[in-house]
């Protein structure tokens, strides 16, 4: 009988302790790990999904479709329901093309109540997903940024991230008008992790739509041709830009190589870069047209004035040559600039002085940036005249010893084809530009009549030619700075600015080849390119010949 009662004690000993076990737990659990496991209790019946608004499109000026937005599917999964992690990853991975151990170890984290297993992926994939019907495994359907076009317009264009938000280009700098107001989603779900309740407690507005002042076929012409002068010369990249100088829109904006939005963080920094706005460069002879129209706007000069040219000039304790060798010779101001002399551009830069020289260098809109509606955008570099070195006038006017952008090139000569106004460039059809007064419509008209000389025989450019059509324009072969003080033997940037027609301009085209190999010269590598843009552009718009 006492063997009986000690066994009975013992057994009641054992549920007591239990007991105190099981009190001590569910102390525990309400107490210390109420908050978690109450979170998780409502995370499998309740989940606050967002609802991503349908992204603005960007359109060309025709309407024509550079960016939109489409259905595509994202996949979810709640760990707490997943019964078999490892078998479901197995089914999962293969169909969202991750890797296998990377699915299995989000979907196996027993902390996590929510994780995304991909973005806006294709919604026939979706469907499979759905069809597995794998409890904890959900599709969501979002937009997707599409590119009709390919990688037309690229850089500038941009890119958005996997979120929705722009990362870069005209998607980054129009995110507020573009993405829209996301909306929010309310899903109770059953034991099962079925839906029984969907509510939308906050619709989602869409984006408004981007209209841009590129015309698409300009552009895809533009880039063709930038592509054969990278086929060409190997160069280390290309740009162009065409812009209507009455106006300021800019028709076309293109940079060789052309990048993949779709996948614009694979591309290279370089490749990425809207170099049109954002790459300074020695302009060179491209910038002897500025030092020439403030000669003739003080009345120094006239396209006339003859003057005695050495072969070589010093300034300081520097000796500037011709870029070919040459005897004495006289020229003419519309000689100088036509044959693109060194030293009769710095002759004419030293009759105006740095004082006067700086003011009509800094209102052409040289060393700030112009203001276009395009994100990144540089500066420049303009030294200011108490800067100057003792040689700094024998550099300057010939476009060394400065740094420009093709956007601000483009602008100022856009101010010369268009009677000495400059209009601001822009990109955006809504944009109102500024505009403001250069030089006098008359030293605008004699410096344009000097242009075409670039482009007729003994000009720089001789051979860029469209048949019908009177041109205007002028080459740049600049080296580029070595890094030590100095400038490299064999990296150049060869360049052509150019309007058409020559005697009432609706079109201007700036181009620039970055370290092209061979030839190196601007009248051989960027005048032709400038040639074949022109000849599609001018009949495409319908601009009579003249």
């Amino acid at each position: 009988m006492r063997l009986v009662n000690r066994r009975i004690g013992l057994l009641f000993a054992i549920f007591l302790s239990l007991l105190v076990v099981a009190a001590a737990r569910a102390t525990w659990l309400g107490t210390v790990r109420a908050a978690d496991l109450k979170a998780r209790a409502v995370s499998q019946h309740e989940e606050d999904l967002t609802v991503p608004a349908r992204r603005g499109t960007i359109t060309d000026r025709n309407g024509k479709e550079l960016a939109v937005s489409d259905d595509a599917t994202t996949v979810f999964a709640n760990p707490f329901l997943l019964d078999d992690p490892v078998g479901t990853a197995a089914k999962i991975a293969p169909l969202i093309h991750r890797p296998l151990a990377q699915v299995q170890a989000e979907l196996s984290d027993p902390q996590t109540g929510f994780v995304y297993l991909a973005r806006a992926i294709d919604p026939n994939i979706g469907a499979e997903i759905d069809d597995l019907d794998i409890e904890g495994i959900g599709t969501e359907v979002e937009p997707r940024r599409q590119y009709p076009q390919g990688d037309l317009a690229s850089q500038l264009l941009g890119a958005v991230g996997v979120d929705g938000y722009g990362l870069a280009g005209i998607e980054q700098s129009e995110e507020q008008e573009l993405h829209g107001t996301d909306g929010a989603r309310d899903v109770i779900k059953d034991a099962l992790g079925k839906p029984v309740s969907i509510v939308e407690s906050k619709r989602a507005v869409p984006g408004q739509d981007v209209k841009l002042t590129l015309d698409a076929a300009i552009q895809a012409r533009t880039e063709k041709v930038l592509a054969d002068v990278g086929a060409r010369y190997s160069p280390k990249g290309a740009t162009a830009l065409v812009l209507d100088p009455r106006t300021g829109e800019i028709l076309a904006l293109a940079n060789w190589p052309a990048v993949n939005p779709a996948k614009f963080g694979d591309a290279s920094e370089y490749d990425r870069q809207d170099r049109a706005v954002a790459a300074s460069y020695e302009p060179g002879s491209t910038f002897k047209a500025f030092t020439v129209s403030g000669a003739l706007e003080d009345g120094l000069v006239k396209p006339s004035t003859v003057f005695d040219l050495p072969p070589s000039i010093q300034v300081a304790d520097r000796v500037i040559e011709e870029s070919h060798e040459r005897g004495a010779i006289s020229l003419s101001t519309a000689d100088i600039l036509a044959q693109s002399s060194n030293v009769g551009a710095i002759k004419i830069g030293l009759l105006l002085g740095a004082e006067r020289f700086d003011h009509y260098v800094r209102a052409f809109g040289f060393g700030e940036g112009t203001g276009v509606d395009i994100p990144g955008e540089q500066a420049g570099i303009v030294p200011k005249p108490q800067d100057y070195s003792g040689s700094s006038m024998g550099n300057l006017p010939i476009g060394q010893g400065l740094a420009v952008t093709p956007i601000q090139l483009a602008a100022g000569y856009s101010a010369i084809a268009n009677k000495g106004l400059l209009v601001t460039p822009h990109v955006l059809e809504s944009t109102v530009p500024e505009e403001h007064q250069v030089i006098s419509a008359s030293t605008a008209k004699k410096v344009s009549r000097m242009l075409e000389g670039v482009i007729a025989p003994g000009g720089t450019a001789s051979e860029a030619s469209v048949d019908g059509y009177r041109l205007a324009g002028k080459t740049g072969t600049a080296q580029k700075p070595d890094g030590y003080g100095g400038y490299s033997d064999t990296a150049f940037v060869a360049s052509f600015v150019g309007f058409a027609p020559a005697r009432d301009p609706r079109l201007l085209v700036a181009v620039a080849v970055d370290e092209p190999q061979g030839e190196y010269y601007g009248g051989l590598v960027a005048a032709p390119a400038f040639e074949q843009i022109v000849k599609f552009a001018l009949p495409y718009l319908r601009i009579p010949p003249q």
